[in-house]
C-alpha cells in the first residue's frame, strides 16, 4: 500500500473528543505502523504496533528487543501501551503549529518506527525456542 499523509488531530483533555484537525503531513511507508496520532494538551500522542498479529511468543521478543533508545536519542519519549493485542507503542513529543517543525518531527518518528520495527522482527527471528516456553 501506497502511504500519502497522516492527518494530526487535536483531542479534548476533559471529553477526549476529537476537536478539529491540527494538519496533514506527508509521510513515508513507515506510516503503515501509525495507528493513532493526535494531540492532547499540547502533546503529540503518536501510537504505532507491528501492523500485523503476532504470535504469543513474538509478542515478549519485540517488547524485549525493541529498541527504545533510537527515539529518546532523538528527543522522543516512547512507552510501551501493554493494554493491546499485538505489541503498541506511545510516541510523545511537544506539539508545535509550525507546519515544517511539525512535518520534520512526524517523519524523523516515522522513519525510526520503520527501521526499528524491521530490526525487532529481524532480532526476533531466532529466537522462538527461547520465548516459547
Amino acid at each position: 500500500m501506497d502511504f500519502s499523509s497522516l492527518v494530526l488531530m487535536e483531542k479534548d483533555k476533559e471529553t477526549g473528543y476529537i476537536t478539529k484537525e491540527l494538519g496533514s503531513f506527508e509521510v513515508n511507508e513507515g506510516a503503515l505502523y501509525v495507528t493513532k496520532l493526535f494531540v492532547l494538551d499540547n502533546e503529540v500522542n503518536l501510537y504505532f504496533d507491528t501492523n500485523k498479529d503476532v504470535e504469543e511468543w513474538e509478542y515478549s521478543a519485540i517488547y524485549d528487543l525493541f529498541n527504545k533508545t533510537s527515539f529518546e536519542e532523538e528527543g522522543f519519549r516512547i512507552e510501551e501501551d501493554l493494554d493491546e493485542y499485538n505489541p503498541t507503542f506511545i510516541v510523545k513529543f511537544e506539539y508545535s503549529d509550525n507546519h515544517a517543525e511539525m512535518n520534520d518531527s512526524i517523519n524523523k518518528v516515522v522513519e525510526i518506527i520503520e527501521k526499528e520495527m524491521k530490526n525487532a522482527f529481524t532480532a526476533i527471528s531466532d529466537k522462538e525456542d527461547e520465548y516459547k516456553d
